[in-house]
C-alpha cells in the first residue's frame, strides 16, 4: 500500500466536495466479515476537542448493522474513475451480492481493526462517540420531512477520526 498517515487536521480536501460531489464508500466490519455503502450525506469538522467525521445511515441499510456492532468504520475516498462503482454500491444490499467482491476492491485492515480499500486516495478511520435517530420534532424546516416515508429517519452517527491515510 502507498498510503502516507497525516494528521486530520492536514486534510487538504474541500470536506463539501468529497461527501457531496465525489461521495466515499462507509465500511465496517472486521477482517472476516464486512459490508460498505455508497454517501454523499455527512461533514467533517472538529467537536468536542477532537476532529470528527458525521455520517447519517437510514435503519434499513445492511452497512448499519456493521456499525452498530464494532467500535470503528472507515471513510474511503476515491477519484473519478470509480463512478461506476458508486452507483453500483448505491443500489445493491450487501445481504444478496458482495459488492467488495463485484467491484473488484481490494480489502485491507487497518490500525484498529477496520476495513478499507487499496483503491481509496484517502481514508478515514472514525471511532464512534454518539448516534442517534433524527426525529420529527427536531426539524425546522418541516419540509425536509418529506425525504422520510413512515418515519424511516437516518440515524446520526459523530465519530472521531483516529487515523488519515492519504495517497
Amino acid at each position: 500500500m502507498d498510503f502516507k498517515k497525516i494528521s486530520p487536521l492536514d486534510i487538504q480536501e474541500n470536506a463539501s466536495k468529497l461527501i457531496g460531489k465525489d461521495y466515499m464508500l462507509v465500511t465496517a466490519g472486521n477482517q472476516e466479515k464486512s459490508n460498505c455503502l455508497t454517501a454523499s450525506w455527512g461533514g467533517l469538522g472538529f467537536m468536542w476537542g477532537k476532529p470528527v467525521a458525521c455520517i447519517v445511515i437510514r435503519p434499513q441499510r445492511y452497512t448499519k448493522e456493521f456499525i452498530d456492532r464494532e467500535d470503528f468504520f472507515t471513510l474511503s475516498f476515491f477519484d473519478e474513475s470509480f463512478k461506476d462503482m458508486f452507483a453500483f454500491c448505491g443500489s445493491k444490499s450487501g445481504r444478496t451480492v458482495d459488492k467488495i467482491k463485484e467491484c473488484n476492491l481490494t480489502p485491507f485492515v487497518t490500525e484498529n481493526g477496520s476495513i478499507s480499500y487499496e483503491q481509496a486516495r484517502i481514508v478515514l478511520e472514525c471511532k464512534k462517540l454518539y448516534a442517534a435517530p433524527f426525529v420529527k420534532e427536531g426539524f425546522v424546516e418541516k419540509n425536509l420531512l418529506s425525504n422520510y416515508v413512515d418515519g424511516d429517519f437516518h440515524v446520526q452517527y459523530i465519530a472521531e477520526i483516529t487515523n488519515c491515510l492519504i495517497k
